[in-house]
Formats: structure tokens, sequence, C-alpha cells
């Protein structure tokens, strides 16, 4: 796993791509099998599993604090990737980030990633943190140090793995 932060906010963001009909929209109350639905189809190929693994109860609990922000993007008014802010002491973490697979490729992510960036600094002034491995997507880390992003931690991390049926039984509640 390796932490990243940026300690100012960027000068400049991406600008939008053209020629593509994109929506961004933030969540209030965001249901928990719509987020379900989005960590999975966003997150299955690099692994993630935490959220599915949280009750209903759990992740309600985390999904209606204040310190929490989903926003949803939308390529051609389809769900097209999300991502997730919360509020940690003095900083902002980027904790959920990413394209579905049909909108992979198409020169999204540096400007969805600004998009998220924005978002973050709107909610902090002091930093904005990040994390990502080895089981991410392999742009994914040079895409947040080309947005600014600085690597200030590293640590070994083990996967907890999610079975086929454990994962249906996640999504299908």
């Amino acid at each position: 796993m390796t932490r990243l932060q940026m300690e100012h906010e960027p000068a400049r963001y991406p600008p939008m791509p053209l020629g593509q009909h994109l929506a961004l929209m933030r969540v209030d109350n965001i249901p928990t099998h719509f987020y379900r639905y989005l960590y999975d189809r966003v997150g299955r190929d690099w692994h993630w599993t935490a959220a599915l693994q949280l009750s209903d109860s759990e992740l309600e609990q985390r999904l209606s604090s204040e310190a929490n922000d989903v926003q949803v993007l939308y390529l051609d008014g389809a769900p097209s990737g999300f991502f997730e802010l919360r509020d940690e002491d003095d900083s902002c973490r980027l904790v959920h980030f990413g394209l579905m697979k049909h909108a992979i490729g198409r020169g999204l992510s540096g400007w969805f990633l600004g998009c998220a960036i924005r978002a973050a600094w709107s909610r902090s002034k002091s930093r904005v943190t990040v994390e990502t491995c080895t089981l991410d997507h392999p742009a994914a880390l040079p895409l947040y140090q080309r947005a600014g992003f600085m690597p200030v931690e590293r640590r070994d991390e083990s996967l907890i793995p999610l079975s086929e049926e454990a994962r249906r039984r996640a999504l299908y509640r």
C-alpha cells in the first residue's frame, strides 16, 4: 500500500473532455445497494472487497455520515465511475476513485480525478490524501503523482479474498 498526500490545492485542473456526454452528480442519501453496485463494478478487477463485507447497518452509518461524500460519474446517461471522500481530522481522504470498464481508455481519468481533488479541497484546507496498491489499476499511482500527490508512506498489507458466493450474497441483499 502506498499512501500519498497533497498539501496544496492545484493552481489548475484538467479540462472536461470534449465530445462526450458526461455528468458528475453528488449522491445524497445513497442507497446501500447502489453503492455496492458502484463499488463492485469499479473495484472487482482490483480486488476491492472491504465495503462488500460490511453489514447493511455498518455501510448505512458510513454513507450517511456528514464526513462522507459520494459522487457518481455518468457517461451517455449510464453510471461509469465514482469517487468517495471522507473528512479525517484536518484532511480529506479520497477513499475510493475509479472508472468502470466501459469508461476506461476514453481520456476521462485525469479530468475525473481533478473533479475529485477539487471536491476534496472544498472540504479540507490542509491536505488531501489517497491510498493505492499494486492490485489497483497499473495507471493509478502515476495518475495520482501527475495530479500532484506525493508518496508519504509505504507498507505491506494482505488481501482478504472474497469468494464469488460471498460477493453474490453481498450484492443481492
